[in-house]
């Protein structure tokens, strides 16, 4: 390469020269001038000087292509590492937090809230209903924008979507006496205990429910359930006729609910409750309510439709409490089940049960994180959530009107316990009670409105 480059200088610097000479018998004589030909030393160098730099560029690049492939298994090695991080909250993607969000979805969900709000209208025309159509058609506009604009301000939506839907709940047709017997719909203050006492079959079982049967006109009933297998499962219910059987541990029947801890009707958790002698619970290893009645040992079975279970969403304020996804509550009207969807980011969905046809009815979406409180129960369609102050105080912080949409968080209602952990509370409307199975022990209050 560099001798013909130095040939290629020396043929385009030499040029042609016609030289003129004399004869002289059978010679020619001429004159030349051989500076012509000197070796070009200055262009060789030029060349020379450019033939280094090509090299050395070319060994600088060399460096960096073996540094790059030094460098990649460990880009690679931390790419994984963040798409590892990163999985755990595809969920979110997947529900709309940072994509598209599915607009097909969303106008779903509002064509839903619409078709309710609809018929509710026609069978009770009023002004809440009226204005509730109007905003609803506002909403679905707005959505018809999003397609036409492919403009996402999904967050913002969602969140109206919800109060829409909240709204749209209370404008259901609700009891005759759903506000009457609630005049006074805020707690103001719980008792000391009233009852306390140890469960009645092992300090062991630090996990389960107790309490008395919570339909109005029912007769006087206690009962106690514990989680006997690894605190997550259980398939009896113990029953008492008194309170003072209750106490002493005196004739008592054990009902069976399911044959086994590990049959498809079998309890799982400690979010159980007893209306009308009918013990509601989430079924085994599902996210579905069941009912058994003690009376009739019919079974029932509902979908609970993108509830959390298996510690997806448990009660989780300072320690999280296991198998407790899934809440069942009642109170003066209805059952309750209080859990958390994804949907919902893990907040508090309510919704209210018909205990004869175990048919949803209403549906609420909180914005109280579930994960952030360590117990739920219900009062006069008014949510109540609890929170740890320490291991012998509990604290009463928030509720959640069914009736009117509205979220208190000011609330500051201390109680006593005797332990850290809290596997159920509910509120009995007959005796205005709350039970609480604080670890192994039973404890009761009083509540004052």
């Amino acid at each position: 390469m560099f001798v013909y480059l130095l040939l290629l200088t020396v043929i385009v610097t030499v040029e042609a020269q016609r030289v003129q000479g004399q004869q002289t018998s059978d010679s020619c004589l001429c004159k030349i001038n051989s500076s012509i030909w000197t070796f070009p030393v200055f262009r060789f160098e030029e060349v020379t000087r450019q033939v280094q730099i090509c090299e050395d560029n070319l060994s600088e690049f060399e460096e960096k292509m073996r540094n790059t492939n030094a460098e990649l298994p460990i880009m690679e090695a931390t790419l994984q590492n963040i798409s590892a991080c990163l999985k755990a909250f595809g969920y979110l993607h997947t529900n709309g937090l940072y994509s598209a969000l599915h607009l097909r979805q969303l106008n779903q969900e509002l064509e839903e809230i619409h078709q309710t709000v609809n018929e509710t209208h026609m069978q009770n025309p009023n002004n809440e209903t009226h204005n509730l159509l109007t905003e609803l058609n506002k909403a679905k506009n707005d959505v018809q924008k999003m397609y036409r604009d492919d403009f996402f301000n999904l967050e913002t939506m969602k969140k109206r979507l919800r109060d829409l839907n909240n709204r749209a709940q209370n404008c259901k047709t609700m009891p005759n006496d759903f506000r009457s017997t609630c005049h006074q719909r805020t707690m103001t203050r719980i008792s000391p205990p009233v009852v306390t006492k140890l469960n009645s079959i092992s300090d062991s079982y630090i996990s389960g429910a107790w309490g008395r049967d919570a339909l109005l006109s029912s007769i006087e009933r206690y009962w106690e359930h514990c989680l006997v297998s690894d605190h997550k499962h259980g398939n009896t219910i113990r029953m008492y006729n008194s309170l003072e059987d209750f106490m002493a541990n005196n004739y008592y029947t054990e009902e069976e609910i399911a044959s086994s801890y590990s049959d498809e009707n079998a309890v799982q958790g400690s979010g159980t409750i007893l209306y009308d002698n009918t013990v509601f619970y989430q079924c085994y290893d599902t996210a579905e309510i069941c009912s058994f009645n003690i009376t009739t040992q019919e079974t029932k079975r509902v979908q609970l439709v993108g509830a959390g279970i298996d510690n997806k969403f448990p009660f989780c304020y300072y320690s999280c409490r296991d198998w407790t996804d899934i809440d069942l509550e009642a109170d003066q009207n209805a059952v309750w089940v209080i859990y958390a969807t994804e949907e919902n980011r893990g907040n508090i969905v309510v919704s209210r049960l018909d205990p004869l046809s175990l048919n949803i009815t209403h549906t609420w979406k909180t914005h109280l994180f579930k994960r952030s409180v360590t117990s739920t129960f219900m009062v006069c369609g008014v949510l109540y959530a609890t929170r740890f102050v320490n291991t012998y105080q509990e604290e009463v912080f928030y509720a959640f009107d069914t009736a009117t949409g509205q979220e208190i968080n000011t609330l500051s209602l201390p109680f006593e316990k005797v332990s850290a952990g809290i596997a159920n509370l509910n509120y009995n409307p007959v005796d205005g009670k709350l039970y609480l199975y604080n670890d192994a022990y039973l404890l009761a209050y009083d509540t004052f409105f």
